[in-house]
């Protein structure tokens, strides 16, 4: 199975079975509009032989002769025709030498190819987006469909994560240097987790954290593989939001941010000493009473490690001024 781009949704099924009643055929939809009046209606199939080994199991108990095809590949003797018409509780069950089973009318000269193509639309509907692809199929099963929309899913995700990730140089000065982020944020050592903010608007920052072996978990998280701790992650994610939603009011040394929900974290590799941490925190709508949600997503060169939806609310600071640095 494999895909192309196309405008339109479409799907092209071969199935070969090396039979005399069920040799290849082939079907195909051009545009989704066609699902409902060509494909949507077409009955699954199966082999006699097969049949009989899955009422063995006390399997198909839903399957009937009126909504699935029974091919019939071999002439039948008078004690088979009897069994069936035992285990179908119907009164006549005939099939006029090799064929269908009680000749059942298809709805479409290949309604087993176009059945093959209903499970292909049924699975790929697992990918939970509209796509604009041709499909094209050979000898497909439900097995390799749902595996392929796993594999679409997974193509998706990356593209969407190469799509998020910061086109940014690390060597490149810095919109907001450490001293700059300090006049905004109350946060200092060691729990400043931002070193420098590169780009910054009305809805998006980017900033970066230098992960070094001075920090202080490095001795206790752990002794032998330093690894940053995932609190610490989103405290630095949480940090960059920070600045997002400050530089909003004019006197942001006037202000606090306090998270009051961290939703959906999710932890993808390590952070070791040595690695610097691009950090994007995104507005997911606009603030409105202080409230700021955010979605952040946190790499390592151009592979992501950490994302999280997180929510601020922006506090006036009471009887209290922030100490911001002076020039010596």
């Amino acid at each position: 199975m494999l895909t192309v781009p196309q405008e339109t949704y479409r799907v092209t099924v071969t199935v070969d079975y090396n039979s005399e009643v069920l040799g290849t055929q082939h079907a195909g939809m051009y545009d989704i509009v066609q699902f409902k009046d060509e494909i949507s209606k077409c009955r699954t199939f199966v082999f006699l032989h097969e049949l009989e080994a899955l009422l063995a199991h006390n399997l198909i108990k839903g399957g009937d002769l009126d909504n699935a095809i029974v091919l019939v590949d071999k002439e039948l003797p008078k004690e088979k025709l009897d069994h069936l018409r035992k285990v179908f509780n119907k009164e006549h069950v005939e099939v006029k030498g090799k064929g269908v089973l009680n000749n059942t009318q298809l709805h479409f000269y290949n309604e087993p190819a176009r059945h093959k193509l209903l499970d292909i639309v049924g699975d790929l509907a697992l990918v939970g987006k509209p796509m604009k692809i041709h499909v094209l199929a050979a000898r497909p099963g439900h097995a390799g469909n749902v595996a392929f929309a796993k594999k679409i899913k997974e193509m998706m995700k990356k593209q969407k994560n190469e799509r998020m990730l910061p086109k940014i140089d690390l060597a490149s000065k810095s919109l907001l240097d450490v001293r700059d982020i300090t006049k905004i944020l109350p946060h200092r050592a060691p729990l400043l987790m931002v070193d420098k903010i590169m780009e910054l608007s009305a809805e998006s920052v980017v900033g970066v954290k230098n992960v070094t072996m001075t920090e202080f978990w490095t001795g206790g998280h752990f002794p032998d593989e330093p690894i940053m701790p995932g609190v610490l992650i989103i405290e630095a994610l949480a940090q960059t939001g920070g600045i997002l939603c400050l530089k909003t009011v004019p006197d942001p040394e006037n202000y606090q941010t306090y998270f009051v929900k961290i939703e959906n974290a999710k932890f993808k590799q390590k952070v070791v000493p040595g690695d610097s941490l691009i950090l994007r925190m995104d507005l997911v709508e606009p603030i409105r009473r202080g409230m700021c949600h955010m979605k952040g997503l946190a790499f390592v060169g151009n592979k992501l490690v950490c994302e999280a939806d997180m929510t601020a609310q922006i506090v006036k600071v009471r009887g209290l001024e922030k100490k911001v640095p002076t020039e010596a």
